[in-house]
């Protein structure tokens, strides 16, 4: 069993910058793949980016919607992962969600690769 929880999210300018962190306990959280979706209202939830654990190398994955905006990290050693999000956009607003898979390494990205979620954190970019 893993526990998960967000935290950083807020509301932002567009154009500003957050960092959402998503610390984890229990299980083997470094061999295993992080991922980050979102909701935004009357949306479903989509994929975001994701990492994968030790074995892969921290190989990173990122949805074409925030290429070059966003960047996933993650801190093995305090069983934390992060999404750096800057140039925030009114369309990045929403509901972000962390997520650690029990079977997958690699950078993986649909949903139902994830066993564990947590309870997000809302984001809301506007002036």
């Amino acid at each position: 069993q893993v526990d998960l929880v967000e935290s950083g999210g807020g509301l932002v300018q567009p154009g500003g910058s957050l960092t959402l962190s998503c610390a984890a306990s229990g299980g083997t959280f470094g061999s295993s793949a992080l991922g980050w979706f979102r909701q935004a209202p009357g949306k479903e939830r989509e994929f975001v980016a994701a990492i994968g654990g030790n074995w892969s190398g921290g190989i990173t994955a990122h949805a074409d919607s925030v290429k070059g905006r966003f960047t996933v990290s993650r801190d093995n050693a305090k069983n934390t992962g992060y999404l750096r999000m800057n140039n925030l956009k009114p369309e990045d607003t929403g509901v972000y969600y962390c997520a650690v898979s029990e079977g997958y390494e690699g950078a993986v990205k649909f949903e139902w690769q994830y066993t564990y979620w947590g309870q997000g954190t809302q984001v809301t970019v506007s002036s």
